[in-house]
């Protein structure tokens, strides 16, 4: 008697490239949706739940309509509605192709490079951005300032 098909095939990896190919599409619809579906008309999207229980502003607050924004080529009302989303895109952008580069090829994992420094840098600067966009002094960070 032949054994099940399940338990003699070996298993398939999907090639290292997918992920980034995966994430990179995701990314890419993300914007589309954004750049077809305006986020700055009420209804269009829910309200930030952080925003909506503090009234106080989280860090990605304004996210989306920077991207829209961006992809209508409005740099400057991007910056307007998130500057640290604007600050950290290329960073990222750089970070993907990084890893999309390390996926094609063999050796190393581009993910041991990464400093655990430059994470808690990342993390502080996300939370006093989070901070000062709510104090007064720090209203010019609000969405749409």
């Amino acid at each position: 008697m032949d054994p099940e098909p399940s338990a003699a095939a070996p298993r398939r990896r999907l090639p290292a490239v997918a992920g980034p190919l995966a994430v990179g599409a995701i990314g890419l619809a993300a914007a589309a949706l954004v750049h077809v579906v305006d986020p700055n008309e009420a209804g269009n999207y829910p309200t930030c739940p952080w925003l909506m229980v503090t009234g106080t502003y989280c860090p990605g607050c304004g996210t989306m309509r920077a991207v829209s924004a961006l992809t209508n080529g409005d740099l400057a009302g991007a910056f307007a509605m998130n500057p640290l989303t604007m600050v950290l895109l290329p960073i990222l952008a750089v970070g993907w192709a990084r890893w999309l580069y390390a996926s094609l090829r063999p050796g190393p994992d581009p993910f041991d490079s990464v400093r655990p420094v430059w994470l808690w840098l990342l993390l502080g600067v996300v939370l006093a951005f989070w901070l000062v966009r709510n104090l007064p002094f720090g209203a010019f960070l609000a969405p749409g300032s």
